[in-house]
């Protein structure tokens, strides 16, 4: 892939104009002066601007990854178990049946 300057004049450097700037701060809840807007406008079209030269790399034939490095996730049995502390987590209610809560009947 070639390095692109990204602050060259591009035909798509307008896709973001100042009232979606506005928009966007308006969604984000971030507050945004009117001199702030043409700087963050132009950062957003770099951004959208790179986003749109990715889409020109040839990926066929690559297959997805989530490390740069070959790796393989760390697995634990999937067993259910109760954690061995029942005992422990109910030693302090007032009341319990084999290790269960017994609470009050509240609904009729």
């Amino acid at each position: 892939m070639r390095q692109a300057d990204l602050s060259a004049p591009r035909p798509y450097d307008t896709s973001v104009d100042a009232t979606t700037v506005r928009r966007i701060a308006h969604l984000a809840r971030i507050a945004v002066s009117d001199a702030e807007v043409p700087h963050l406008q132009g950062e957003l079209n770099a951004m959208l601007a790179f986003v749109e030269q990715l889409s020109e790399v040839n990926v066929d034939g690559v297959e997805p990854m989530t490390s740069v490095t070959p790796m393989e996730m760390k697995k634990r049995a999937d067993v259910v178990n109760d954690g061995d502390i029942a005992d422990v987590i109910v030693r302090n209610a007032p009341d319990t049946v084999n290790d269960f809560f017994l609470v009050p009947k509240v609904v009729e």
